[in-house]
């Protein structure tokens, strides 16, 4: 991989993680229901889900989803699916005290919840299917491309996630009142929500 073309693949996977979407938003979340150190399991699933994908993409199965249409609408409903739960959850979650009563949840259930929240991002099944395989170069080691591309992709993503867990620690002072908290809970269920319908609009 030339260093051109692994500069281009920084600026995208750069611009697409700053944009806000579901891990953004999910870790941002987490952060204020149970605080940044807690947190971390979250994003310990989400980086999980990355690299699932990533490597899965190297190996073929982006060109499988690409020649398999179905496959991918398989995955794309099963995605809208989890989505739209997540919104319908966040919408219905209890107030009267951040980081109360989900607090309690273990760090494996956050991990579990942040892997298949990451598994469900359409930004990340779009990227990992139609993008991720053109930065590889055939004529050069793949072991060495692949091992480059999927460490800078885990860097930035790191990176912003640390960021947005940290602005959960300023909005969790904010969302003391409890009107506005039901107001961000329903917010996030309609992100949530509507981060599913553009995944069911998301085409191989």
């Amino acid at each position: 991989m030339s260093l051109h073309l692994w500069w281009l693949y920084v600026t995208a996977v750069f611009l697409i993680s700053a944009t806000p979407g579901p891990n953004m938003l999910h870790v941002m979340t987490q952060s204020i229901a149970h605080g940044p150190r807690r947190a971390l399991a979250t994003m310990a699933g989400l980086m999980s889900a990355v690299l699932l994908c990533l490597i899965a993409s190297a190996l073929g199965l982006g060109a499988l989803l690409k020649a398999s249409p179905r496959l991918f609408d398989v995955l794309r409903y099963a995605g809208v699916a989890y989505l739209v739960w997540l919104g319908i959850k966040a919408w219905r979650a209890p107030v009267g005290g951040v980081g109360g009563v989900a607090s309690r949840r273990s760090d494996r259930a956050l991990y579990l919840t942040g892997l298949l929240t990451g598994l469900s991002n359409p930004k990340l099944i779009i990227f990992a299917a139609a993008l991720f395989p053109q930065f590889i170069d055939p004529s050069r080691p793949f072991g060495t491309q692949l091992a480059i591309l999927v460490i800078s992709f885990v860097v930035i993503e790191l990176g912003w996630q640390a960021a947005y867990a940290l602005g959960g620690i300023k909005l969790a002072c904010w969302l003391a009142p409890v009107n506005r908290q039901r107001l961000f809970n329903r917010a996030t269920g309609v992100m949530f929500i509507g981060f599913g319908g553009a995944l069911l609009g998301a085409r191989a």
